[in-house]
């Protein structure tokens, strides 16, 4: 049974009150447009029937956070009332307002996200959703985008969410859900605008968007940035650019192409965090840095895609999509591996949880190595054919495909040491008040293991959208999955390790839609995740094991209110996953563990009027590993909270004048599964004013405006280490257009 908190029951019960919904709709519309009180057939009144938009259009009274189309809950950008699962849209709009240009920033504006530290081979942004790690779900268009590297939105439309899991159209993985982003496309409008962004801490940036129509049926488009930008946090720096063109042709005919490239370079200061001190992250002060001034994460991206879709007649359209992907990685970094009891590396290092009742001025964190190169290629097909077919009460929506995949990954790890430290330690350094420096002269690097894997995919899909009268709507599909990896290593054990899975996923649902504003559903959905699925070996895991199958149950409500303007959603969720790894009584891995999740979330996206925008969510999660051996059965999940909430929020006070602000709140959580850590909650306010001309924008952001002493990233080994968030920040920001 859920048991709510009272902020979630509150919630759940403002919302769960349909007759409510008339009164507010009324006043609003009239308010914003002054609609008459009379309203559609089976609307309440005030609340009009949704007009006809583009594939991820806004409509053309909306300036704002609302999106209409989603791409995900299907091959093909959808009505999310038409999605019987919970969705996310984080659009530009957003984005822009918030003053948002990294992957991670823009995840904060979606509850149920929580983000995960560089670890061991794992780096780049590293994501939780629901309670399960993200990290191979996410996607770029359609595909997935299965590197590890530091995400930037200059190039993109939104980034959409899908929680639940979601093998029918993804394959492999996806437990907790899926995101994709959508890049931006070329079109049959003129348009070029330029962004440039000052900022506290030495931050610099700058961006481009130029589109440019070649013909009646073809355009150019090509997006760009380049950055330079320090933190609150001591000697951090990125140095980041990239560019994405796309070029589009025969927009508006039978047979549209699409080719399109992503390219990107990355020069970051690697951040591992503050280490743990008697049960929560050292009381340091949040700018300390434990790590190298020379330090380094380099990563270059290349990504091509090509796209090409044919209408027939009847409803018939074919599309097929390649995409072919290489990210490489070369990384110098060090970490805080312990907590000492003395400045000598033999010191006593502190228990898990690094316990202790000396003072901080004694102690002291080894630094360890953490150098390696990674090179990582992938290959993806996909073709499928959508039908449209029926008429009169029974109407059918199908899409049936095929997808491949070729993936390579090769990690080379390295062992640096300094001089008269033992193998694979850096330095000593105070715990209190670390000292910044390069390495020391003579630190010696040694090869280590190289790590060499490889995978084929295969995957059949059909799923079907049944329509039955005016009110109801039945989903369901199958998918067969064949997923074939294998993974070498030079020096460690196992030397050769290979693993083939095949498994069939399931999806249904009902969706009951009384009138057009407001749409019901139950729905049932699965996946699976090989052993194999990130091409990496869970530390220790010495053969194969069956791939973790999860299964998820929702039921939820989406209105469109305000004559459309505004969406509210909610749903309540289960999610459980069988086949987890686990340790045993001996230290070995089985797959005989259980975890369940479940929860409750709200969302609300629009226009109360048309000078007020509002976006927000808020995401209640009871998550347990029901089965296990290694003395964590009955905890809580590392790094899932019981509570995540988000609010954005801004108003027009003039014709040319905007502010905006809101708060992201996040409760406690642990940083591992053995729950002896617990990273503290937090509520982070934002705020921005902007004033707005026919050429120009300019923006002010303040991040973090209280200067709250909060923590982002977790990192579960080594007891448990949190990187600490920025501290108070001001962005000032001007976007032209010609």
């Amino acid at each position: 049974m859920f048991k709510l908190n009272p902020l979630a029951g509150a919630c759940m019960a403002a919302l769960a009150l349909p007759a409510a919904v008339p009164a507010m709709a009324q006043t609003a519309a009239a308010q914003s447009t002054g609609a008459s009180a009379q309203g559609q057939q089976g609307q309440p009144p005030g609340v009009a029937q949704l007009p006809a938009v583009n594939v991820y259009g806004l409509r053309p009274e909306q300036s704002g956070f609302q999106s209409d189309k989603s791409s995900v809950g299907a091959k093909v950008p959808t009505d999310p009332m038409d999605i019987p699962q919970a969705v996310v849209s984080v659009n530009k709009q957003l984005l822009q307002s918030q003053g948002a240009t990294s992957f991670q920033d823009a995840l904060r504006n979606v509850p149920g996200i929580t983000i995960g530290g560089a670890e061991g081979g794992q780096i780049g942004n590293n994501i939780n959703l629901r309670g399960f790690a993200a990290r191979t779900d996410i996607y770029l268009d359609g595909f997935r985008d299965r590197g590890q590297y530091y995400r930037d939105t200059f190039d993109l439309e939104s980034i959409d969410v899908l929680y639940g899991p979601s093998s029918l159209y993804f394959g492999r993985g996806s437990t907790g859900g899926v995101i994709n982003q959508v890049s931006k496309q070329a079109n049959l409008k003129q348009a070029a605008s330029v962004s440039a962004t000052v900022g506290t801490d030495d931050h610099y940036r700058a961006s481009f968007d130029v589109n440019q129509p070649l013909s009646d049926t073809s355009a150019f488009r090509l997006n760009g940035f380049g950055q330079d930008i320090g933190s609150t946090r001591d000697v951090m720096k990125n140095q980041d650019y990239g560019f994405a063109p796309t070029l589009r042709l025969g927009i508006g005919t039978p047979t549209e192409i699409t080719l399109s490239a992503l390219i990107q370079h990355n020069r970051d200061q690697p951040d591992y965090g503050v280490p743990a001190l008697n049960g929560e992250p050292a009381p340091v002060d949040k700018s300390k840095f434990y790590g190298f001034t020379d330090d380094r994460t380099v990563q270059d991206v290349q990504t091509l895609s090509a796209r090409i879709e044919h209408h027939f007649d009847h409803g018939i359209t074919l599309r097929n999509q390649t995409q072919y992907s290489h990210y490489g990685t070369d990384a110098r970094e060090s970490n805080p591996a312990s907590v000492l009891t003395g400045p000598s590396a033999t010191s006593e290092a502190l228990s898990n949880g690094n316990y202790t009742s000396l003072p901080m001025s004694q102690l002291y964190v080894k630094l360890s190595s953490k150098d390696r190169t990674i090179d990582d290629h992938s290959f993806y097909n996909s073709t499928d054919v959508e039908g449209k077919f029926g008429q009169g009460w029974l109407k059918h929506d199908v899409i049936a495909g095929v997808d491949v995949g070729h993936e390579t990954y090769s990690n080379q790890s390295y062992t640096s040491t300094a001089p008269g430290l033992p193998s694979g330690t850096l330095g000593i350094v105070s715990l209190a008040d670390p000292a910044y420096a390069g390495r020391a002269a003579g630190t010696t690097t040694v090869a280590g293991n190289r790590a060499d894997a490889t995978a084929d995919s295969l995957g059949l899909y059909l799923n079907d959208t049944m329509s039955l009268g005016q009110h109801w709507k039945l989903v369901g599909g199958l998918r067969w999955d064949r997923y074939d990896a294998s993974t070498d290593n030079s020096t460690t054990s196992p030397e050769h390790f290979s693993q083939t899975s095949t498994y069939t996923s399931v999806r249904g649902g009902v969706i009951y839609q009384p009138t057009d504003w407001q749409s019901y559903y139950v729905s049932y959905g699965t996946s699976f995740d090989p052993s194999l699925e990130a091409l990496t070996l869970t530390r220790g895991q010495t053969e194969p094991l069956e791939p973790a199958t999860n299964e998820s149950f929702e039921i939820g409500s989406k209105w469109a209110l305000l004559g459309g303007n505004l969406s509210v959603t909610q749903s309540l969720f289960q999610i459980n996953q069988k086949n987890a790894a686990i340790k045993d009584v001996d230290g070995n891995y089985t797959a005989e563990g259980k975890i369940r999740v479940r929860g409750y979330q709200v969302g609300v996206a629009g226009q109360i009027t048309k000078k007020w925008q509002v976006y927000g969510g808020y995401t209640y999660l009871d998550s347990e590993i029901r089965q296990a051996y290694d003395g964590t059965e009955g905890n809580t999940v590392a790094n899932t909270p019981r509570n995540t909430f988000t609010l954005w929020s801004t108003y027009k006070v003039a014709p040319h004048w905007e502010i905006g602000g809101g708060p992201t709140y996040m409760s406690s959580r642990y940083a591992a599964n053995n729950d002896l850590v617990t990273v503290p909650g937090y509520t982070r306010w934002d705020a921005m004013v902007a004033y707005h001309a026919a050429k120009y924008d300019i923006r002010l952001n303040a991040l973090n405006l209280t200067d709250k002493r909060y923590y982002d990233g977790i990192i579960q080994s080594d007891g448990g280490r949190a990187v600490p968030g920025i501290g108070r920040t001001f962005l000032a920001t001007l976007d032209y257009r010609f």
